[in-house]
């Protein structure tokens, strides 16, 4: 009996079965504080630094929060049936893309999402040799770079096979230190280098772009920095004791902390090409240059702990992503697949060379989920679910389909990212193909069109195959 009750508490936790709110152990502060440590690795500094290149200071401010801030605060309604049900977004999705649709749709998406931490990794052994040389002491990079990297990796694997508990107490300590860090150095940055001087930093457009048209790249960059972990963020809310902690506290974290180091990154980015012409990402070469090889000491606290906690927590929710597909998978089996996976994209380096490419290709996958989810929520579906239908239990087929496969559903995924790709914007050249692109951004119109093409279906006869679970007496 002991075993069995371990058990089902074990699949509770790192598992698919929903969350009691007796079981729920994170309040408002628990979950903004563990989300903001799995949003602020040092991929916010490479974002800050992508953005900078394009815009002036003022401009860059009102591109990294007001586009993060309004997509963000959009994508995670959903947060509240994640709350409610003490489900994640994947389990909904089996009634928008089918059960066999979630399992590969939330795998390809996680070997998708896994590359945030292979970004992380290899930023973290890039700024611990850049902080050994500002010591004297020479690292070879090629010996280096990829056993730091893997590193970080493996110490993030084991916060993950702690679970939600060992997340939440390590990031208590991170987020906090890691905030005041933040504004030090934001400080720091201003008293480094002249405000005017950063203020005058007028970036250099391609030849043929418009000021609206870098505007908008830079905003393509921001909502595609969202968009890229929407379907990891409403994993952790399900752990939340109530709708409004879950809601504020995964939002504020995404749609204001997030952005608050982007900025900082972008900060940094202005004030290194104020003294050296160059524009830069890594924190410790910043810090030390901008302020001497001892504040560059800092960076080992927004590095080092950064990284390893994003690792930690990441690895956690996209396991869990893939569970809700695949769920009689071990999670702890998930977590050290994970480890070998992002071992290896480390060591490749791939994604960290085509970061813009790679954050783009990552939203316009998940954009028009999230749209369709949104949609699906609020419109279409009306608040209620089939929970029985969701869990497949007998007699509770509504959401099986065709085959497992619910046709409509992908169809519009398929559909909107193609339109988005050949019609508005092609995130692997560049190439904005249309004056929408100018409006809304390639992966905000790919959210919208997505969850648009789900709700014009739902006004067709497709409605009846749609909403097979209505006629299921099971929905609460």
């Amino acid at each position: 009996m002991s075993k069995h009750s371990d058990y089902i508490q074990q699949e509770t936790v790192t598992g698919v079965v929903p969350m009691l709110k007796s079981d729920r152990q994170y309040s408002f502060w628990d979950l903004f504080l563990s989300t903001s440590g799995f949003a602020i690795a040092t991929w916010c500094y490479t974002q800050g630094a992508y953005v900078a290149q394009y815009l002036g200071f003022k401009q860059m401010l009102i591109n990294i929060f007001c586009f993060n801030i309004v997509w963000v605060l959009i994508e995670c309604l959903p947060v509240l049936f994640a709350v409610r049900y003490g489900i994640d977004l994947w389990i909904w999705l089996r009634s928008v893309l089918g059960g066999k649709g979630v399992a590969i749709l939330s795998t390809v998406i996680s070997l998708a999402n896994f590359g945030w931490y292979a970004v992380a990794a290899n930023l973290f052994a890039s700024s611990m040799i850049n902080l050994a040389g500002n010591f004297g002491l020479a690292l070879d990079i090629s010996i280096w770079k990829p056993a730091l990297g893997t590193l970080c990796v493996v110490l993030g694997t084991l916060i993950a096979l702690g679970g939600p508990n060992v997340i939440k107490w390590t990031n208590r300590f991170l987020v906090t230190a890691l905030l005041g860090v933040g504004i030090i150095i934001v400080v720091l940055c201003f008293t480094a280098v002249p405000i005017a001087d950063i203020l005058a930093v007028q970036p250099v457009l391609p030849e043929g772009m418009t000021p609206l048209e870098s505007f908008m790249i830079s905003a393509e960059g921001n909502v595609a920095f969202a968009f890229s972990w929407s379907t990891q963020a409403l994993v952790l809310p399900r752990l939340a004791k109530t709708e409004r902690s879950g809601y504020w506290g995964t939002s504020l974290a995404y749609g204001v902390v997030a952005p608050f180091f982007v900025a900082a990154g972008g900060v940094m980015a202005l004030a290194m090409f104020v003294r050296t012409g160059v524009y830069e990402s890594d924190p410790t070469m910043m810090l030390a240059t901008l302020c001497g090889s001892g504040f560059a000491l800092l960076s080992l606290l927004l590095v080092a702990f950064a990284n390893v906690g994003t690792q930690g927590t990441g690895s956690y929710v996209n396991c869990m992503i893939v569970k809700s597909g695949l769920p009689k998978i071990s999670y702890r089996l998930l977590v050290l697949i994970a480890m070998v996976y992002v071992s290896v994209l480390t060591i490749w380096g791939g994604v960290e060379e085509h970061f813009g490419t790679f954050i783009s290709i990552a939203a316009f996958i998940q954009a028009p989920i999230i749209g369709m989810i949104v949609v699906d929520y609020l419109i279409v579906r009306k608040r209620k679910l089939s929970l029985k239908a969701a869990y497949f239990m007998e007699g509770h087929d509504a959401y099986q389909y065709t085959h497992g496969f619910n046709l409509v559903g992908l169809a519009c995924v398929v559909v909107a990212c193609i339109v988005t790709i050949t019609c508005v914007y092609n995130p692997l050249t560049g190439e904005i193909r249309s004056g929408l692109f100018l409006i809304l951004t390639g992966s905000g119109f790919d959210a919208i069109f997505g969850g648009l093409l789900y709700w014009i279906a739902s006004l067709t006869p497709l409605k009846k195959y749609m909403l097979r679970d209505r006629d299921d007496l099971e929905i609460v």
